[in-house]
């Protein structure tokens, strides 16, 4: 019997989403991004849940896209794409402008849109091992999408940093980025995040929490939505380009890439 993709648990009004593809390093296919959308969206009418976890099993966060995902995007025509650009989008929005808080426990590498993940939640902490990276430029792809939440979060100098380079920068560098909110060491994590979403479950009022997400998510930046539509377009049409393509070849053969 396959194991379920996602696994969800209540306990003490903290709903706990796990990814749980860890022999593929919890990389992202469309059947994971529904599926976690959809649990995050049963957490978020589930009235015993006041607050939701996010994390992973397994040694990495998540490694971004799936090879066989990867291998089908070339196939795909322009139309299929955009719907794929708007099931991610829909479950990075579904954690941005879910009315609960959502915490992110990252315990290993969050890779390209598995950074995108631990980016756009409200919370974060990470393991001090852990590495982060927007890698999409070094397939010759775009971090469409997640550029949307990561200009929310950081300064335009390091985003374009760590857009154009693509390169891999570690817990601490992304908690002075503001991309993560705390880093705690791998054998206090547990009981930090349990700590902390405790602390928000009896110290502060629930429709409190709701309006202040509402608050900061739907005031800050009236933008988002139409940046979000142009994300989905621009993400369908590069994957049309001969750069995705020889990008993606070179990496499924583990060849070097000359650009």
């Amino acid at each position: 019997m396959t194991a379920p993709l996602v696994l969800y648990s209540v306990e003490e009004r903290i709903a706990t989403i796990s990814i749980n593809r860890p022999e593929k390093r919890n990389a992202l296919n469309p059947e994971l991004v529904s599926l976690l959308t959809q649990t995050l969206m049963k957490a978020s009418e589930d009235e015993t849940v006041k607050v939701i976890l996010l994390k992973a099993n397994g040694t990495t966060f998540s490694a971004g896209a799936d090879l066989a995902y990867l291998q089908q995007l070339q196939q795909n025509t322009y139309e299929e794409n955009l719907a794929d650009s708007e099931n991610l989008k829909r479950l990075f929005t579904t954690i941005y402008y879910l009315p609960k808080v959502v915490i992110a426990q990252i315990e290993g590498h969050a890779i390209a849109g598995g950074c995108g993940l631990a980016t756009v939640c409200d919370i974060s902490f990470a393991v001090p091992e852990a590495s982060f990276g927007y890698t999409e430029v070094k397939l010759g792809f775009v971090p469409a999408i997640v550029s949307c939440f990561l200009l929310r979060k950081t300064s335009e100098t390091i985003a374009k940093r760590i857009l154009f380079t693509g390169e891999l920068f570690s817990a601490q560098q992304a908690l002075d980025y503001g991309l993560i909110t705390f880093v705690t060491n791998k054998e206090d994590i547990n009981l930090k995040v349990k700590e902390f979403a405790l602390s928000l479950c009896t110290e502060a009022s629930s429709n409190s929490l709701v309006v202040t997400k509402q608050l900061i998510g739907q005031t800050t930046n009236r933008e988002l939505d139409h940046s979000l539509s142009l994300a989905v377009q621009i993400n369908a049409r590069v994957r049309e380009s001969e750069d995705f393509k020889k990008g993606v070849a070179a990496f499924i053969s583990k060849e070097k890439i000359k650009w």
